[in-house]
């Protein structure tokens, strides 16, 4: 509660690193004479489009990754009033929302300062989306929460507690109603880099469908679908990479910068690119991502007949080589390949064979699993000191189309336009129009049941690694499911290379998953006959559904109860 109080007083309206939508750092503010012309009043709407403000849910809560043998909080089910994910998305919520409403107050009188009425309406347009936005994933994460629109003194601040969701949802979806009215549906040349009505639309439909009132999901996303301004981006491999800015699919999105020193960051690069290139090769895809794609001829792989799980990557959706690296393919100027005979590989930079880093018969720390991280990655993740400057893409033009898709599955007002909805976004992953339905296994069925196990599966795959899979499983109420499971790996290299596996024809994986109606893979068969490793055991525990209030907010104020089981 006390970031609340600090900066709902205004405390913290000295803007040390306000920066226009180009990154371009201004002045620092004086808190005490500050939004006194329309410049300042500019300067700190725009610092509303920071990267503290607009978290992502890293996808190591989820079943899409592994890290060695270390899970997160959340798959270790320890998720609690102290860990830093709960603390620093509480903090920066309200930090937000306490400049927002400062802002709004201030805005009141704003045409005396000689800023235009049109100038003001979209001031406030951005605020309220700001503010809904901040809100919205308050009340997705924790439920009940502390809920103020005005600046309040500190006296109240300390007795406040927390107002309940059921009440704090339709003021959420007001403030979107209010932003969708004042906002413009585009910027000169940065039109998703600022709040626009197709950004408002999209993040209400997003917390609607968290919410499970997929009633107004339909409606935002039609409405956003219907402003004619957002198309698939034509090539889902180069959507996510460093050379393409602002595109045509992203609605919303934080430009990041190697100039101004707005990226993604070492760690993650490091992480992420393989071993033979200088990086660790530690954050991985799961195996559970992997058996997850369908085949080519549109089933999954435990129906198919054209899945190989020794050759895993052959007849895949086009979507699994653009997220996951192929064995025996080109990956940042090298051949990967984890197999453990394979103690040297090419390297295509020297036109040289030389040890092979990425395979843990030379390499301890080499992926545990086989697998690294293809999406979005590229040569540019080698320079600049291994960091690198994607756009953070929010929400996108997919997004919406899965949204609406699945909007009217639950509702069960299934049409044409369902089906065009998520064949739309399927055949752009094969590079073909989507009315060309003999050029990829485009959705025809329109059973209900089906068609919920068809979109689980389609929002697995196309938005692994980028920060939905965790709320998906959390809404779906599959959380107990998918991460109670083992995250499995590779034997060590002496028993691949025994009879176990490599010597038996087995490798890569030595059966076929079965995988679920809620797109889960089975590999327990494979662990019970000692072909594969658990590399850890998923805990996750059921109260993680709503996240525990901060511990000190608690401790600071009376009022403030917390979540059940913490």
């Amino acid at each position: 509660m006390k970031y609340i109080t600090k900066l709902l007083l205004g405390c913290c309206l000295g803007l040390s690193s306000c920066y226009d939508l180009d990154l371009n750092p201004l002045s620092q503010a004086s808190s005490e004479n500050w939004y006194s012309d329309e410049t300042e009043i500019e300067m700190s709407i725009k610092d509303f489009y920071r990267d503290d403000f607009w978290p992502l849910d890293n996808e190591d809560k989820t079943d899409n990754f592994i890290y060695r043998e270390t899970p997160s909080e959340i798959i270790k089910g320890t998720l609690n009033g102290q860990s830093s994910d709960v603390t620093t998305l509480w903090s920066n919520q309200y930090k937000s929302i306490a400049r927002v409403n400062t802002i709004l107050e201030k805005l009141e009188n704003a045409s005396e300062l000689g800023i235009s009425e049109e100038k003001i309406k979209q001031y406030k347009a951005e605020c309220f989306f700001q503010r809904a936005s901040c809100y919205a994933r308050l009340v997705t994460y924790f439920g009940d929460v502390v809920y103020v629109t005005n600046v309040i003194d500190i006296d109240e601040a300390f007795t406040m507690g927390r107002t309940p969701k059921s009440e704090i949802i339709p003021l959420i979806y007001a403030d979107y109603d209010n932003a969708i009215e004042g906002l413009p549906e585009k910027y000169e040349g940065i039109s998703s880099q600022r709040a626009t009505k197709g950004a408002a639309l999209a993040l209400k439909a997003r917390f609607a469908l968290y919410m499970g009132d997929y009633d107004i999901v339909a409606d935002a996303t039609k409405r956003c679908i219907d402003l004619g301004i957002y198309k698939l981006h034509s090539n889902y491999s180069d959507l996510f990479l460093s050379k393409t800015k602002n595109a045509e699919e992203s609605i919303f999105l934080l430009p990041r910068s190697i100039e101004y020193d707005v990226t993604l960051g070492n760690w993650t690069v490091m992480n992420e690119t393989s071993r033979n290139v200088g990086g660790w090769g530690a954050f991985a895809p799961s195996w559970d991502l992997l058996a997850s794609y369908e085949c080519i001829d549109g089933l999954p792989i435990d129906e198919s007949p054209l899945f190989d799980p020794h050759n895993p990557f052959k007849n895949r959706d086009p979507r699994c080589t653009a997220t996951i690296v192929e064995f025996e393919t080109p990956h940042l100027g090298f051949e990967y390949n984890p197999h453990p005979d394979a103690v040297q590989v090419m390297n295509y930079n020297t036109g040289k064979m030389q040890t092979n880093n990425d395979a843990r018969i030379n390499a301890q720390y080499a992926s545990y699993n086989g697998l690294l991280w293809k999406k979005g990655i590229d040569e540019t993740w080698l320079e600049n000191g291994f960091d690198v400057d994607p756009d953070k893409i929010i929400i996108r033009y997919a997004d919406v189309l899965l949204m609406y898709a699945e909007a009217k599955i639950e509702l069960n007002q299934i049409d044409q336009s369902v089906l065009d909805a998520i064949n739309q976004v399927r055949a752009r992953a094969y590079g073909v129009e989507y009315t060309n339905t003999s050029a990829y296994p485009a959705i025809t069925t329109m059973d209900q049941k089906k068609l919920r196990t068809i979109i689980r599966r389609e929002r697995r795959v196309e938005f692994a690694k980028e920060g939905l899979r965790y709320m998906d499983l959390i809404r779906w109420k599959i959380a107990g499911k998918a991460l109670t499971r083992p995250n499995y790996g590779m034997l060590y290299p002496v028993d691949l290379l025994k009879e176990k596996v490599v010597n038996k024809g087995l490798w890569f994986w030595p059966s076929t998953p079965q995988i679920d109606e809620d797109c889960i893979p089975d590999f327990s068969t494979m662990e019970k006959e000692g072909l594969i490793a658990p590399m850890s055991q998923r805990l996750w525990n059921d109260r993680q559904y709503l996240w525990p209030i901060p511990t000190k907010e608690i401790l600071i104020n009376e009022n403030l109860k917390q979540n059940e089981g913490y």
